[in-house]
């Protein structure tokens, strides 16, 4: 089991680490909505595991996991029926770009939150990816640094429960 708590603290194994969180706090699942900044409360799987090829190496997981291409994107446009699942950039839906310039995506968990199936507007692209300096809130996804966010993801397996909250 992986908890992470309202004073951003996240706890797996022996360990624990400092986390960052959406900007909107802790918000119930089934009260999220897209672009509130909120993380979701709940329990959650790690579906797969992305990372920048180019500027890391793999992560250690028994998680699916492969490297990110240029034209990765996410799709957040809830009226889109691709809403909270990856597309092909460009993409004429409003969606994110996965490969970025800044390092906060070099290395991504993929939660389950909201994605078997997606309901439009409860919130797409809830991520456990790199916090910037000084964890700074996310949008709504779990940041850690990368020595914490590799010994989680080393640890973690598809059916290792995520509980939020």
């Amino acid at each position: 089991m992986i908890t992470i708590n309202s004073n951003a603290v996240i706890h797996w194994e022996n360990q624990k680490a400092r986390c960052a969180l959406g900007k909107g706090g802790l918000c119930l699942a089934a009260n999220k909505c897209e672009g509130d900044g909120a993380t979701p409360m709940g329990r959650y799987t790690l579906r797969r595991l992305l990372y920048r090829a180019d500027r890391l190496k793999a992560p250690n997981s028994q998680l699916p996991c492969r490297a990110l291409r240029r034209d990765d994107g996410w799709c957040d446009d809830p009226l889109d029926n691709a809403y909270n699942r990856p597309v092909m950039r460009p993409y004429p839906a409003s969606h994110e770009a996965m490969w970025r310039e800044d390092h906060v995506y070099d290395l991504i968990g993929i939660l389950s939150h909201n994605d078997s199936p997606p309901t439009a507007g409860l919130g797409s692209a809830i991520f456990m990816h790199l916090a910037r300096p000084d964890y700074p809130p996310t949008q709504g996804c779990i940041a850690l640094n990368e020595s914490d966010l590799r010994a989680m993801f080393a640890f973690a397996d598809r059916k290792t429960p995520k509980q939020i909250g």
